[in-house]
């Protein structure tokens, strides 16, 4: 009986302890609140506030990191976010985030590029980058 009671409550606190770093490179002076940055992956924004173009790179979709940004940041479930990005790419008024395979590759190209803002595990997070945001 004890055993059925710690799986739930192991997997409980796995998804509690698990967090989103939004980063960019270290030379980017923006500060953007979760709106802002959700206007930037969204596509309703191109640019930081000081005007310098705004790269979004995104994580495959249904991995973990990328579900879990979609519902904190951008408050919309996977399908949510496909469905908007499929009638924006359909109409001609938008294309999704790139999509980049990992947290090292994210990495790199926010390190070397500072229009870049992407996302990763905050566990990733190095000096390479500078945290926006977590969530």
């Amino acid at each position: 009986m004890k055993k059925i009671l710690l799986v739930p409550l192991a997997l409980f606190s796995l998804s509690v302890a698990a967090e989103i770093a939004v980063v960019v490179h270290p030379s980017n002076a923006a500060a953007l609140n979760p709106e802002a940055i959700a206007q930037i992956y969204l596509g309703r924004s191109k640019s930081f506030p000081d005007g310098k173009a705004a790269l979004p790179l995104g994580l495959p979709e249904g991995s973990k990191t990328t579900e879990m940004f979609n519902q904190k940041v951008l408050n919309k479930s996977g399908s949510q976010i496909k469905a908007y990005w499929s009638k924006l790419v359909f109409t001609g008024k938008g294309t999704p985030p790139k999509e980049i395979s990992s947290d090292a590759e994210m990495l790199e190209l926010v390190s070397q590029n500072p229009s870049v803002i992407g996302y990763i595990d905050k566990a990733s997070v190095t000096d390479k980058v500078k945290v926006l945001a977590t969530f």
